[in-house]
């Protein structure tokens, strides 16, 4: 199942990544904590529900427990959503999902186990043609950008610092998957539905601390119920994180970069949806990496 709970992870967190992007206003400074606030705010509801519907018994420590891992994944995410203010999208999620060769590699060093050949293949064809992407996505944004007259939208500029907010996005939220392959996998220091609760209410926390700092420090205003691209992010993001913790807990190696593979889905989507124009090469790239997808299917099935 764990490859089930991997595919309909990298789906729902490629849609949501469309929608962050949608919902962000790169002449707002507080944008990326008004996101924090929409994705705290539903990873708390269903946390809560989780218990109800479930009936969990969870224990409050399991929060200090997790927290490294808690930490590393809402500091990756506050990173990325300020980092989605001035970079494409189609640049950004391939960028930052090679998190997933990053925390693979980091798993594989520490706690080896004996791979397949179809195994390892699958995961080096989905994480090059995951990196493949993101050059081809930058090549063709600077083309664009040097033959572009006049002043160029800030949410679509390319320079260091933009740059650097996915690349630094993809460290830390490799070093968060690795710790959670430790924690949910190799070590088993606590369950799926422990690490998912303990999370999305750890999330919640930092919404409500988010949200004090924007109504009450910064005196701006907020109306949750008109932030629509956010809401629908944060429910993507909520509904792919159930799935995530269960995808980890079943094959942390191979996950980790399967999961990566949602920058696919967003560049798509954000093609469709934000009218951009795929050529030869992506589709190239694309297919690369879903042919890994599938050698990965395979694999599990075996």
């Amino acid at each position: 199942m764990w490859f089930l709970f991997s595919i309909l992870t990298a789906l729902a967190w490629g849609g949501a990544n469309l929608f962050y992007k949608k919902g962000t206003d790169p002449d707002d400074k507080l944008s990326h904590l008004k996101i924090v606030v929409m994705v705290g705010l539903v990873m708390g509801i269903h946390a809560v529900l989780y218990m109800i519907v479930k009936d969990v018994a969870f224990d409050p420590f399991d929060m200090v427990r997790y927290f490294p891992v808690s930490a590393l994944y809402i500091l990756s995410m506050t990173i990325g959503y300020i980092g989605l203010r001035y970079i494409e999208l189609s640049i950004a999620a391939p960028v930052q999902n090679s998190s997933g060769a990053v925390s693979a590699v980091l798993l594989f060093i520490f706690f080896p186990r004996e791979l397949s050949m179809l195994d390892i293949m699958g995961v080096i064809i989905v994480t090059v043609g995951v990196i493949g992407l993101a050059v081809l996505e930058k090549q063709d944004e600077v083309q664009a950008i040097q033959k572009q007259s006049g002043q160029i939208d800030k949410k679509y500029q390319i320079g260091v610092l933009a740059i650097t907010f996915p690349i630094l996005y993809s460290l830390i939220d490799g070093l968060g998957t690795f710790a959670d392959g430790i924690y949910l996998d190799e070590l088993e220091l606590i369950s799926e539905s422990s690490a998912l609760i303990a999370y999305e209410l750890t999330f919640f926390i930092c919404a409500v601390l988010a949200f004090v700092y924007i109504r009450v420090i910064k005196k701006q205003r907020f109306n949750l119920f008109v932030e629509r691209d956010k809401g629908y992010a944060a429910i993507l993001e909520t509904v792919g994180q159930f799935f995530y913790v269960f995808a980890m807990a079943g094959n942390a190696i191979i996950a980790a970069p399967l999961i990566a593979a949602h920058g696919i889905f967003s560049v798509i989507l954000s093609r469709i949806f934000l009218k951009e124009v795929l050529s030869t090469k992506h589709y190239i790239m694309i297919g690369v990496v879903m042919a890994g997808i599938i050698i990965l299917g395979v694999t599990d099935a075996l």
